[in-house]
This record gives C-alpha cells, structure tokens and sequence, in this order.
C-alpha cells in the first residue's frame, strides 16, 4: 500500500506538465525551422550574401564598355566691344551669347594586363566569402537555439522533480499531524515538516522563475514575441556514435572558419594577379557622337553648328612610379604567406576545440548511464523510506535526506543528458554538420 502511495505521488509529481498539454508543443525541428525564417541575424547574413551575389558581374570587374551622354548649355548677356586691325570698332550692349553641346560617349578598357579577369575571379570568391559567412551564422544561431530548446527540457525536469518532492513533503506533513494528534509524534517533528515544506515550494517558485526566463530567451532567438507560450519535449535523445576522426575530417571540409581563411587566401592571390598586370600597359578605346551649336550678337560669325562622330583609343604604361608597383607586389605576397599561416592555426585550433569537445561528449556519455543508475537507486531508496517512516522506524532527517536524496539524483540525471546533449551540438557545429 506504501508503495502504491509513493508511485500516486509520483504520477502526482506530472500534474503541472499534465496542465500544459493545451500550450504549443515545440519540437526542436520547429524551432529550428522558426529560427532560420525569423533570427534577425541570419535574415541580415542572408542579406549581405545577397549583396555578394548581385556584385558578381562582368560589368563589376570592368569588362564592358561605359557610355555616358552629357549636355552642356552656357549662356551669357554681356556688354561687348570688339576692336579691329583697321581701327574701326562695333560695340553692342547687353549682346546674347549662348553655345549648346550633347552627345554620347563610349570608352571601353580591352586590355588592363588581365586585370578585368582576377577581379572577376576575385568577386566569386568574396561571394563564396559570404556564403560562408552566412553558414557560420547559420550554423551558430541554430546551436544556440539547440542549446536554449534543451535548455528547457532540463528545467522541465527539474520542475517535475520539485513537484515529486512537494508531494511528498505534503504526504509527510499530513503523517506528522497525524503522529501529533494521536500522540505518537511532538509539535516539533509538524515544525520540522512544515519547514522543510515552505523551503520546498521556494525552491519550486524560483525553479518556475527561471523556467519561464528560459521560454523568453528561445522567443528571442526566434524573433517571436516573448510571451508565447509553450512546451518542449519531455524525451531528449543524444547521438552516442560520434567518432571523433569522422568529425575531422567532416571539419576539414565543412567547417566555415577553416573554409573563411581558405577563400581569404584565395583572394590574396587574385589580389596580387591584380597588383601584376599593372606591369602591362592599359588600352583604351574611345568613341562617341556630338552635337555643338553657338550663338553670338557680335563677331564676324552670328550661328555655328557642328555634329559627327569621333573615336580613337589611348594607351598607358606605367614607366616608373617610385618603385611603388615592386612595393605592392611584395605587400600582396606577404599577404598570401599571412593566408596561409592563418589556415594552419585555424587547422590547429579546430583540431584541439574538436579533441577536447569530444572528451567533454564521453565524459557526459558515461555521465548519463551513472546518474540514470543513481536515480534508480535514489527512488528504491525513497520507497523504501518512505515504508520506514510510516511506521516510525526512522528519523524525520533520515526521510529528509532520502526525499532529497531523490530530487537531487533526478536532477543530476537531466544535467547529465543536457550536458551530452550539449557536447553533440558543440561538436556537430564545429564539423559544420548541424542538421536542420
């Protein structure tokens, strides 16, 4: 019958999760799924990878050639006197000049020693830049919203935990009066109860606070309001088959930090292809077609008019310019060394993040099947206790101790799943390998 009370306390212990089932159950695919429509710094990552994008053009690199129409009217009213060889003069006051020119203008680059060429390559690369840039977010926010979604799992937990022991402390009470009024029991032990009860619902009012706090933050990487409400999942599953030379290699090959400084060195060297072909000349081709009229109160000519086509091409070539030209391609060198330098610590510092991540992860592993065994022995413990103190046989602190006992091994139990299941995260977002 004892027992039977325990398991009744325990199913009790369920009732506030119980309440809950009229709120959203947010699955972790959901809130993923939310997170990749709405977290404001993804929307702004995707955006300047747009812009990346749309700069990807041959016009951009300058391949193509630029017209540009212009006009141009100026006009006058002046008081002119104009005075000839023979000695005769005319003046007109207040006399009209106007001239009016309009065309259009073509120019276009056809050789630049190749340079059009590498800043073509070179606004690829910067695409690819930030279509990294965009991933890193991506995969970033989505391990923080894992991290906050079993964040509350955990907190449920322990919720659930606190409800277990608030049960069972009223249980206690109610034995305590009873023992009290037939006798069995003094005032002190219902003193004893009714604490150990008050600091039970304190601790479940501050565990409630800090549930709720939780629900606002993942609103917040969601980019939802804060007081939607809703549940997690009650069931967390951690991947236990992770190898941690699949993860290096997965990281070597997918990981943005490491594939950022490769598309920088990339970039580097496309940089100094550009810096080169300042070594060649620069050939221009130059056309256009142009209408010119003018008009004058005073002078040999009243009206003139001029309208037809001009082209040509220009050439340049950089002779000397202070050495500045041996000056940049050293600079652009030195910068590719710094690429690659850049790639090999960012190599070693993945390597060492992933090996110690990956001895947290067993470490949480192992965790998880020493504190489910522990909760075990900690609810045997209390059932039988709980028998022991019905019927007198133990002290008030040794039921204390086990009821606690209890909680605490519950509460161990969901850390030790949320650490694992942080461990799996952390170690999936460093081998660019989140699923979402």
């Amino acid at each position: 019958m004892n027992t039977k009370i325990l398991f009744s306390s325990i199913v009790l212990s369920f009732f506030c999760l119980a309440k809950m089932q009229a709120q959203e159950v947010l699955t972790i695919e959901d809130a993923m799924k939310i997170a990749l429509e709405n977290n404001f710094e993804i929307r702004i990552a995707t955006n300047n990878s747009k812009i990346s994008e749309t700069n990807v053009t041959v016009g951009n690199a300058g391949m193509l050639p630029v017209a540009t129409a212009s006009v141009t009217d100026n006009n006058s009213i002046q008081n002119s006197k104009q005075t000839r060889q023979d000695g005769t003069s005319t003046s007109l006051d207040n006399a009209k000049n106007n001239s009016l020119n309009y065309g259009v203008s073509i120019g276009w680059t056809i050789f630049d020693g190749m340079k059009m060429f590498a800043r073509h390559d070179q606004l690829k690369e910067l695409q690819k830049l930030g279509d990294s840039e965009l991933k890193r977010i991506i995969l970033a926010k989505i391990g923080q919203v894992n991290s906050a979604y079993y964040d509350l799992f955990q907190q449920q937990q322990q919720l659930a935990a606190l409800d277990t022991t608030i049960v069972i402390s009223n249980q206690r009470l109610t034995l305590a009066k009873n023992r009290f009024t037939i006798g069995k029991a003094s005032k002190l032990e219902v003193l004893n109860a009714q604490v150990d009860l008050n600091s039970d619902q304190v601790a479940l009012l501050r565990q409630k606070e800090s549930y709720a706090n939780a629900k606002i933050l993942l609103n917040q990487y969601l980019a939802r309001d804060p007081k939607i409400d809703f549940k997690v999942t009650d069931q967390v599953t951690v991947d236990n088959k992770l190898v941690l030379a699949d993860l290096i290699d997965l990281a070597q090959k997918q990981n943005p930090a490491l594939e950022t400084q490769i598309i920088n060195k990339r970039v580097a060297e496309l940089q100094l292809k550009q810096v080169k072909a300042d070594r060649y000349p620069v050939v221009r081709l130059t056309s256009g077609y142009n209408f010119a009229e003018s008009e004058s109160s005073l002078g040999f000519t009243s009206s003139t008019s001029a309208r037809g086509l001009n082209y040509g091409f220009n050439a340049t070539l950089n002779v000397f310019d202070g050495f500045n030209q041996h000056r940049n391609e050293k600079i652009a060198k030195l910068q590719i060394e710094n690429s690659q330098i850049a790639i090999e610590q960012q190599n070693m510092i993945l390597n060492s993040q992933l090996s110690i991540a990956f001895q947290t992860y067993l470490t949480n592993l192992e965790l998880i099947d020493l504190e489910e065994d522990n909760e075990a022995i900690a609810r045997q413990n209390l059932q039988i206790t709980l028998d022991k103190f019905k019927i007198g046989t133990i002290t008030t602190i040794d039921f204390r101790t086990a009821q606690l006992n209890y909680v605490n091994a519950k509460v161990r139990y969901s850390n030790a799943q949320y650490e694992a299941k942080l461990s799996e995260i952390a170690l999936k977002e460093l081998a660019g390998n989140i699923n979402f």
